[in-house]
């Protein structure tokens, strides 16, 4: 079982098991859960990936999501991404600021894109064809800081989702 979203992956993985600690279909499908990218990296590493891709994605600013972070993958998504050809990945693993529904509230907002500052910063330093984060939220919330600091001047960069970046180096997106 995949899960597109960090924190869906950590609740399934970690959080049903705890409290249910008893319950056997939980467990199973804990058992049964992956990270995309941990799975496809597995199926890398024996030798059941195809890496005939289509397309360069360029520069990639990469952000690692904290429910990323606490699972203890590894940096599987950013390996993925350094298996595309013609593609130069930059990083970023710092907490957005975004910090779930703490972001959108407006009462945190300012804070949010306070912590975020050296995030945005650091995701535009190899001026960036995309930024991408496993985490949709922290991406749009990445995005509008870069875009409100004024760090896009001229060249905004896409926003896509990793798996939709890889769709596009297979040449699926079309």
């Amino acid at each position: 079982i995949l899960t597109a979203i960090p924190s869906c992956t950590l609740m399934f993985k970690q959080e049903i098991p705890l409290l249910l600690p008893d319950n056997a279909d939980a467990k199973a499908v804990q058992d049964a859960m992956w990270d995309p990218f941990e799975y496809l990296i597995a199926r890398q590493k024996d030798g059941l990936l195809k890496t005939d891709f289509k397309a360069e994605l360029g520069a990639v600013s990469y952000h690692i999501p904290c429910h990323s972070r606490v699972q203890n993958v590894g940096k599987k998504t950013e390996e993925m991404l350094k298996l595309v050809p013609g593609t130069k990945v930059n990083t970023v693993e710092r907490c957005s600021g975004h910090a779930g529904t703490y972001g959108v509230k407006k009462l945190h907002h300012k804070t949010a894109m306070k912590i975020g500052k050296p995030v945005f910063r650091s995701m535009m330093q190899n001026a960036p064809d995309y930024i991408s984060s496993d985490c949709q939220l922290s991406g749009h919330h990445i995005e509008q800081g870069i875009h409100d600091a004024g760090l896009d001047a001229g060249k905004a960069p896409k926003l896509a989702h990793p798996i939709s970046l890889i769709a596009k180096a297979y040449g699926l997106d079309r």
